[in-house]
């Protein structure tokens, strides 16, 4: 890569060429029959039961064994703990590198080695990447029982939002207070957004800091419809169709620095919904498993049954998911450091 040329320009360039990825043909490098056949492969999914990971993965379950030589089972297995370290940490570690366990796990593990690097025990460049189920861009957004009716607001007054210790609706409310300025209070100890939407509906807390637009347009649409909530800011590399009015949280980074660490956060949500094996799976077997995720783009069965749960999917491929990873991996020394300071103050939480 060109030295001149941004880090974050590139991922900007992959986050708007992504679909086009998605759609190239993958020529089938297929495993031995003999080996699947009759099998079982264990899903790991590092979040829980009945948010949007779990989802996504239970659907994908459903077809993936179709397309991998010698038709094995499917079967999913939750893992929520640390917002997906744990997971992550047994699938490197300790999981069979046969290609009988594979996870999908939680993007804040892409750069967990700057915001938990006590707790990592994994390199993110050893890690098989099978391919990406979606990407996302993360809302902010407020009860309709709040005060707040617009971004600026955010700046102005406390909102009260739920939090899951490690992974974005925690995380994200925290970068912005400490890039931009907001007002969040974050109230933790939540186990995903299904209970935060749980929390929400109760009057526990007045909004959520980061859930995605693809799950809350899916999983709680009549938030949406009966104006039960209030967008205030979207956080991705480029603006959601969707949304082409809606603030973005880069809209007031006030310096270059902050910007590059904004960037690099949301490089992750590229690929947000990223499927690994261990490193060692044999070559045969990796080249079979990221064929078959490779084909969900095009499966129509798959499709038909995510809009049937209410999922938005638009599954990659893992030599994409490779080049996404690779720019982070090559992230500048001092955007890193200044990321990792960001993430570690303690910002607004109880």
């Amino acid at each position: 890569m060109n030295g001149r040329r941004d880090i974050w320009q590139c991922a900007r360039t992959l986050a708007a060429g992504l679909g086009v990825i998605a759609a190239l043909c993958v020529s089938p490098a297929w495993a031995e029959p003999s080996f699947y056949a009759g099998k079982q492969i264990n899903f790991i999914v590092g979040a829980g039961v009945g948010g949007g990971y779990d989802l996504q993965a239970r659907t994908a379950a459903r077809h993936l064994g179709r397309h991998i030589p010698g038709n094995p089972t499917v079967v999913v297995q939750n893992m929520p703990a640390a917002g997906s370290l744990v997971a992550t940490n047994q699938i490197y570690n300790s999981a069979p590198k046969d290609g009988t366990v594979i996870a999908l796990i939680q993007r804040g593990m892409l750069l967990a080695k700057l915001s938990n690097p006590s707790g990592v025990r994994f390199e993110l460049e050893k890690l098989n990447w099978l391919g990406n189920l979606n990407s996302e861009t993360g809302l902010v957004l407020s009860w309709h029982t709040a005060p707040h009716r617009r971004a600026q607001d955010l700046f102005e007054r406390e909102l009260i939002v739920g939090g899951q210790t490690g992974v974005d609706p925690e995380i994200t409310p925290r970068l912005y207070n400490s890039l931009i300025g907001t007002k969040f209070k974050i109230v933790t100890g939540y186990n995903g957004t299904a209970e935060i939407a749980l929390a929400i509906e109760r009057g526990e807390v007045q909004g959520i800091g980061d859930w995605s637009w693809a799950s809350l347009k899916k999983q709680r649409p009549d938030w949406l419809r009966d104006k039960k909530v209030t967008l205030l800011i979207q956080g991705a590399l480029q603006r959601d169709p969707d949304l082409p009015d809606l603030p973005s949280a880069l809209d007031f980074v006030k310096s270059d620095a902050d910007r590059k660490v904004m960037e690099l956060f949301f490089t992750q949500k590229t690929i947000a919904r990223p499927v690994i094996a261990p490193p060692g799976v044999p070559g045969e077997r990796l080249d079979a498993l990221r064929t078959a995720f490779a084909a969900l783009a095009g499966d129509a069965p798959f499709l038909a049954d995510a809009e049937r749960s209410n999922l938005e999917v638009a599954p990659i491929a893992g030599e994409a998911v490779d080049k996404v990873v690779a720019l982070i991996t090559a992230t500048p020394a001092d955007v890193a450091d200044r990321f990792a300071k960001v993430i570690a103050s303690p910002g607004q939480s109880r």
